[in-house]
C-alpha cells in the first residue's frame, strides 16, 4: 500500500501541476489505491486500461523514437531476469539438495558396511569362530578382531583393552576363555595382516557414517526443523529425498505422504483390488511402532497429516523454528494416549495458538541476534575502511614529507653551492688584491737600492749626533 519513492518521483514529474481533473489509467487496483492515497490523483482500472496497456506494450518500439524491437526484447529479458533474481532468493543454509545426497549416501553406507562386516566375520571366523556368538554387532566385531589378531597371543594383560572395546567385563572374560579353547584353525601372519587392514577400513567407514549422520542432523535442523522435531531427522530426510525436494513434499496432500515409499504395494493392491497399504516411509517412525496393531492405520493417517503441516511450515516460513514441530509431536503423543486410555487430547486450535506465541518470541530473538551480527559486521567493515583510509592518509603524508624533505634538501644543496661559489670567488679575488699590492711594492733596482741605503745610514748618524 506504500508507493515506491521512484514511482512517486516519476508521477510527480510527469503529471501537470493542476492535476485535479487528471485521471490515470492503472492496470492494478492496489497500485491505483496507493496512488490515490499518496498523490490524490484519481485512478481508473478495468478492461479498457488493460487493453490500452497491452497495445502500448505491443507497439512500444514504434511509439518511442530510437527504440528497436530487438533492444526492447533485450530489455524485457533483462527485466525478467532481475525480477526473478530478486523474487527467488536462494539461501545456502536452506538447500535440501545436500539432505537428499547425504541420506542416499547414508543408506548406501549402511549396505556396504553390512556387506564388509559379513566378509570380516567369515574371514576371521576360520581362525576364531566362537567370537561371532559373543560379539554379534558388526562394527564392534571388526574392532575386536583387529585388537586380538592371533588368538594364541591373547592373555590377561590385554583384558583391559578388550573391556574398553566391548564395554563389558563379562564379555571380555568370555572372549579370553573362548580364545584358549577355540576350535579354529591356525593362521599365518600375512593373512592376519590382510584381515587387520580390511577391519581397519570397515571401522573407518563406520566412523565416517557417524560423522555423516551428525552432518545430516545439523542440516535437517537448518532446513526442516519442524519436520525433524516431529518425525526424526532420518525419516524426515527420507521423505524429502523420496519427494524430490522440500517444496514438492509440502505440495503433497496428507494421503500421499502417508503411503510415500509404498507405491509398488499400492499399485499392486489397486490392480488386484486388494487392501491398499496403510503406511510407507513413515512406518520407520517410533509412533507407529508404539501403537497397537488395530491403531496402526489410524495413527499413521494422523501422523501423515501432521507431517504435511510441518513440511509446509518449514518450506514457507521466513525464519525456520522447531516450535511447531515440538507442538505437533505433543499432539501425536496425546492421540496415542487417547487410543490407549481414552483421555481426550487438546484441540488443534489451542495448540496452534500456543505455538504461534512461542514461535513469535523465538523469531524475535533470532532477528535480534541477526541484527546484532549485522551491526557487528558493519562496525568491522567501518573499522576496516577507516584503517584503510588512515593508511592511505599516512602514505600521502609520508609522500608529502618526503617531497618537502627533498625540496628542503635541494634548497640546502643550492645554498651550499651558492656559498661554495661565493667562497671560491672571494678566494680568487684575494690573490688578485695581493698581487696588486705586491705589484705596488716591487723591489727597486740595485743602484737605487744603494743610494737609499746610504741615505738611511746618514740619517741615523745625524740622529745619533743630535742625541749626543
Amino acid at each position: 500500500g506504500v508507493l515506491h519513492e521512484d514511482l512517486r518521483l516519476l508521477l510527480d514529474t510527469a503529471l501537470p501541476p493542476k492535476r485535479k481533473k487528471v485521471v490515470l489509467g492503472v492496470g492494478d487496483a492496489k497500485m491505483g489505491a496507493a496512488v490515490l492515497e499518496e498523490l490524490g490523483v484519481q485512478c481508473q482500472t478495468g478492461g479498457v486500461v488493460a487493453e490500452l496497456m497491452r497495445g502500448i506494450r505491443l507497439h512500444f518500439p514504434a511509439l518511442v523514437r530510437g527504440l528497436t524491437a530487438q533492444s526492447a526484447a533485450k530489455a524485457q529479458l533483462g527485466l525478467g531476469h532481475s525480477y526473478s533474481r530478486a523474487k527467488v532468493k536462494f539461501n545456502v543454509h536452506r538447500v535440501d539438495n545436500m539432505i537428499i545426497q547425504s541420506i542416499s549416501l547414508l543408506d548406501q553406507l549402511d549396505k556396504d558396511i553390512n556387506t564388509f562386516s559379513m566378509r570380516v566375520r567369515e574371514w576371521y571366523g576360520y581362525h576364531f569362530p566362537e567370537l561371532i556368538k559373543i560379539v554379534p554387532e558388526n562394527s564392534m566385531y571388526c574392532r575386536v578382531a583387529k585388537f586380538i589378531g592371533n588368538r594364541r597371543e591373547l592373555s590377561e594383560e590385554s583384558l583391559e583393552g578388550l573391556e574398553e572395546i566391548v564395554m563389558d567385563s563379562a564379555k571380555a572374560q568370555a572372549i579370553l576363555e573362548a580364545s584358549r579353547s577355540s576350535m579354529g584353525m591356525d593362521i599365518s601372519p600375512l593373512d592376519l595382516i590382510n584381515i587387520e587392514s580390511f577391519s581397519r577400513r570397515v571401522i573407518s567407514l563406520s566412523e565416517y557414517r557417524k560423522g555423516l549422520q551428525e552432518y545430516l542432523r545439523s542440516k535437517m535442523s537448518q532446513v526442516a526443523p519442524s519436520l525433524s522435531a516431529l518425525i526424526g531427522e532420518v525419516v524426515g530426510a527420507r521423505l524429502i529425498s523420496h519427494a524430490g525436494s522440500l517444496t514438492n513434499l509440502a505440495k503433497y496432500p496428507a494421503s500421499t505422504v502417508q503411503i510415500l515409499g509404498a507405491e509398488k504395494a499400492l499399485f499392486r493392491a489397486l490392480k488386484t483390488r486388494g487392501n491398499t497399504p496403510k503406511y510407507g516411509l513413515i512406518f520407520h517412525s517410533t509412533f507407529i511402532g508404539r501403537a497397537a496393531a488395530k491403531n496402526k492405520g489410524r495413527i499413521s493417517r494422523y501422523l501423515a497429516n501432521k507431517c504435511t503441516i510441518a513440511s509446509r511450515i518449514d518450506c514457507f516460513s521466513e525464519v525456520p523454528t522447531s516450535v511447531f514441530g515440538d507442538k505437533l509431536r505433543e499432539q501425536v503423543e496425546e492421540r496415542l494416549a487417547f487410543y490407549e486410555t481414552g483421555e481426550p487430547p487438546r484441540k488443534n486450535l489451542e495448540v496452534m495458538k500456543e505455538a504461534m506465541v512461542e514461535a513469535n518470541e523465538v523469531v524475535a530473538e533470532v532477528k535480534r541476534r541477526q541484527e546484532k551480527k549485522e551491526k557487528k559486521r558493519k562496525k568491522r567493515e567501518k573499522r576496516r575502511l577507516e584503517a584503510l583510509a588512515a593508511a592511505a592518509e599516512e602514505g600521502a603524508e609520508n609522500s608529502v614529507m618526503e617531497t618537502e624533505e627533498n625540496d628542503v634538501g635541494a634548497k640546502k644543496k643550492k645554498k651550499k653551492k651558492k656559498q661554495q661559489q661565493a667562497e671560491e670567488s672571494e678566494a680568487e679575488a684575494e690573490p688578485e688584491e695581493n698581487g696588486v699590492e705586491e705589484e705596488e711594492e716591487e723591489p727597486l733596482p740595485k743602484k737605487k737600492r744603494k743610494i737609499t741605503v746610504e741615505a738611511e745610514q746618514e740619517e741615523e748618524e745625524e740622529k745619533k749626533k743630535k742625541k749626543k
